[in-house]
């Protein structure tokens, strides 16, 4: 009889957008939900899912002075994400949006969505359109961690 840990270790990875601010709340803070959505993604459970924009946003926020993150640390997560993740053009989108810089998050799942079963992960639920796929880190962390 298998373990549920082994079951875990065998699960096909979840295909997924990560939304910026769910990086940078995995930088700010080490033991986060959003930490462990990104150590989800180097142990490979996580295939990131970007397109251009959105790797441009992730280096423009990550390196704001504000949050004094290290390059090397920011250079090191980003490529990451285009080393393991999988790079997809987004499609047109109608849906209005509360912040306009989100809409290439969720172009980019929704064209993912053709092919692949994606999710958009965010901290920011509200700001996107009311979908199963858009769920925040913990339902993520419940998904990767259910029982198979």
């Amino acid at each position: 009889m298998k373990s549920m840990q082994h079951e875990k270790e065998n699960r096909v990875p979840l295909y997924a957008v990560i939304d910026t601010n769910v990086l940078v709340s995995a930088f700010l803070k080490e033991n986060s939900i959003p930490r462990f959505v990104i150590n989800y993604m180097y142990a490979g459970k996580i295939i990131p899912i970007y397109n251009e924009e959105i790797i441009s946003e992730y280096f423009t926020v990550l390196s704001r002075p504000k949050f004094c993150f290290p390059k090397e640390a920011v250079n090191i997560a980003v490529n990451a994400i285009q080393k393991i993740g999988l790079k997809i053009d987004g499609i047109n989108v109608l849906d209005p949006m509360p912040d306009p810089k989100d809409i290439v998050f969720y172009a980019v799942t929704l064209s993912a969505r053709k092919n692949l079963e994606t999710y958009l992960i965010t901290g920011n639920i509200k700001h996107f359109p009311m979908e199963t796929f858009v769920v925040t880190p913990r339902q993520i962390l419940d998904l990767l961690e259910k029982p198979i």
